[in-house]
């Protein structure tokens, strides 16, 4: 049976990260052949991550210090996140991307499980939920709703097995839906944002391209379900400072070679 320990399933989501901003920051040289691969390698990333957020949440000794870190590489990273993934060009980047990168997302997922286990009356939490923490994320961060949902899902299912398998199936089925709604309707979704009759413009693709590919997000989530299912609950090789300082060390080398094939520019920034 294969047994991976956190050590190993970190990597594989740090690896399938990188192959997902590939795609991103280098829509304009990549051939559509290789932009699917890559973009379903991507979809393992955040069912990975949303796992061990909800284990370090349940076992840091010190959730202050674990979100001022997160805080401080999301800040540093900010910029290369916005040059790599959220600026849009010509033929260059196909998405419009939330500017709250992972780290954020990670934050207000650890945040809303300290809300659920703070807040007793679980009418209230869910109200809360539902009419402010959804639209929130749906707007200003990475991974929208989904990536916070799938953090919730992870802690409050009580079944060991279930909770490896429910949530990254949830993210599977909803970027499923959104890859068909986006080839099937890129014209009408083009309209839409330009008549302004939409919650959020980074959901609306109008790339035909792509919305060929973005379907194929969902494979990663699906296969994220074995690789979570085989945690064996062993730390393996310590990689605290590996992941907060390849962030962003990532995004910039990936924004500086875009920058260098004329992908994207600094107009974003002003100058």
């Amino acid at each position: 049976m294969l047994s991976l320990d956190a050590y190993k399933l970190k990597w594989i989501a740090i690896i399938a990260m990188v192959s997902n901003h590939m795609v991103i920051t280098w829509w304009g040289i990549l051939p559509m052949w290789l932009r699917f691969p890559l973009y379903a390698v991507g979809g393992l990333t955040f069912p990975i991550m949303a796992f061990f957020v909800v284990e370090g949440y349940r076992h840091t000794s010190n959730l202050k210090r674990y979100i001022s870190r997160l805080f401080i590489f999301g800040l540093i990273a900010m910029p290369f996140h916005i040059l790599a993934i959220g600026v849009p060009l010509g033929g260059g980047n196909p998405s419009l991307y939330p500017w709250l990168n992972i780290m954020f997302s990670i934050i207000l997922g650890l945040l809303v499980l300290v809300l659920y286990d703070k807040i007793k009356i679980r009418a209230l939490f869910w109200l809360l939920y539902v009419v402010l923490i959804v639209p929130i994320s749906f707007l200003f961060f990475e991974w929208y709703f989904i990536g916070v949902t799938m953090v919730l899902l992870t802690h409050i299912i009580r079944n060991e097995n279930t909770r490896r398998i429910i949530p990254a199936i949830f993210a599977g089925v909803l970027w499923l839906v959104f890859g068909f709604l986006a080839g099937a309707n890129s014209l009408i979704m083009e309209q839409a944002a330009e008549a302004g009759n939409y919650m959020n413009p980074n959901m609306l693709i109008a790339n035909p391209d792509f919305a060929r590919v973005m379907w194929t997000f969902c494979i990663g989530c699906f296969l994220a379900v074995p690789l979570v299912k085989n945690f064996n609950g062993e730390r393996g090789k310590r990689m605290k400072w590996l992941f907060y300082s390849f962030y962003p060390i990532h995004l910039a080398v990936l924004a500086i070679v875009a920058l260098a094939l004329g992908l994207i520019d600094l107009s974003v920034f002003g100058f």
